[in-house]
């Protein structure tokens, strides 16, 4: 199978996981073009990969044998670049989030629909294998009806994270503390429990950060199955710790710690799966992570584009973890019970 030609838009801070998997990846995948319209950011990209730089997108645009590109600017820039992307017939792998509110995100996933390319989204932790574990036996009836699910997301950002420019705000972020990380664990977390009924709960910027947005949140969720459970994420918790996800079934209990699982089984047999990451990122250095899900990502997407099937993470399930954020803070907002659409307003 030919090798797929691929462009990086965007080198900023989200760029080394994913040029070390596109290494990783050569055998499959070219990268032909790494665009940034900052000369800082492509001098400071090159002393670290070899690959050709670009200093114009209307060069990757026009370029047809680029058959798909990785978009890895801030949230507010996806919409139009993913339009023009679409519309140039590249099949497209997007940074998380889709877009800064769930209208713009929506837009974007019809454009690449419309243009009948291939939408991916860098939510890495479903490639956790881990959480692909625990994902199959779910699937496989291990736990039999589930009745809780329970996620506590409780990381550390100093407040120098949130003074560089644009940083936790609504016009360039989209949202602080949910959009921004939570997005990782809570796409995980409806992935392995299924989609979420109706959310009640409180969401508060902290004394801990000088910020638009928030950095709080704690609800009470009832899943679509009927299970209930809690959701606590926050990024005032120094130093940072690993993100859980326990569940609850009829047969077995499974704690999700990080990229470590144990499930205890109501027949006495305990499954485990360690492995030496730990989680990673939780702290003051967001990329301090090992980028094998990055990898595991990219492959799937490489995997989708030659199978004409959709990626683990297209823009379709990406936008249910955005419903699920703007319920969260809708409650958040007015204190009361806020149900959460499980598809757009028009379909």
């Amino acid at each position: 199978m030919a090798k797929h030609r691929i462009a990086l838009i965007g080198l900023g801070m989200a760029v080394t996981p994913h040029a070390k998997s596109l290494l990783d990846l050569a055998d499959r995948v070219e990268v032909a073009a790494a665009f940034s319209p900052s000369a800082a950011r492509r001098k400071a990209f090159a002393e670290k990969f070899a690959f050709p730089l670009c200093d114009r997108l209307d060069t990757i645009l026009a370029d047809t044998s680029i058959d798909c590109v990785e978009i890895l600017t801030p949230p507010n820039t996806h919409l139009d670049l993913v339009s023009q992307c679409a519309a140039a017939g590249k099949h497209i792998l997007l940074e998380k989030p889709l877009e800064v509110s769930t209208e713009r995100a929506a837009a974007l996933v019809e454009a690449a629909e419309t243009a009948g390319v291939t939408l991916g989204v860098m939510l890495q932790h479903r490639f956790r294998p881990a959480g692909l574990k625990l994902r199959a036996m779910l699937l496989g009836g291990e736990f039999g009806k589930l009745v809780g699910c329970s996620t506590v997301i409780r990381l550390w950002r100093p407040q120098s994270y949130y003074d560089v420019e644009g940083r936790g705000t609504k016009a360039r972020d989209g949202g602080g503390v949910l959009i921004t990380q939570g997005i990782h664990t809570l796409d995980l977390m409806l992935s392995l429990a299924g989609p979420v009924a109706e959310v009640t709960g409180y969401a508060a910027t902290s004394s801990v950060h000088r910020m638009e947005t928030e950095d709080m949140v704690v609800a009470a969720v009832r899943y679509a199955n009927g299970a209930l459970g809690t959701i606590d994420a926050t990024t005032a918790a120094y130093p940072g710790f690993p993100e859980r996800i326990e569940i609850i079934g009829e047969k077995a209990t499974a704690s999700l710690v990080g990229s470590d699982l144990t499930v205890a089984h109501h027949d006495g047999r305990v499954t485990e799966m360690k492995t030496e990451y730990g989680a990673g990122g939780t702290g003051a250095d967001p990329m301090a992570f090992p980028h094998d899900w990055h990898r595991g990502a990219i492959a799937d997407f490489l995997d989708a584009i030659d199978e004409k099937r959709a990626p683990m993470v297209s823009g379709a399930e990406a936008l249910k973890v955005h419903r699920l954020i703007d319920a969260l803070l809708e409650a958040g907002k007015t204190g009361g019970r806020v149900a959460v659409p499980h598809a757009p307003p028009s379909s």
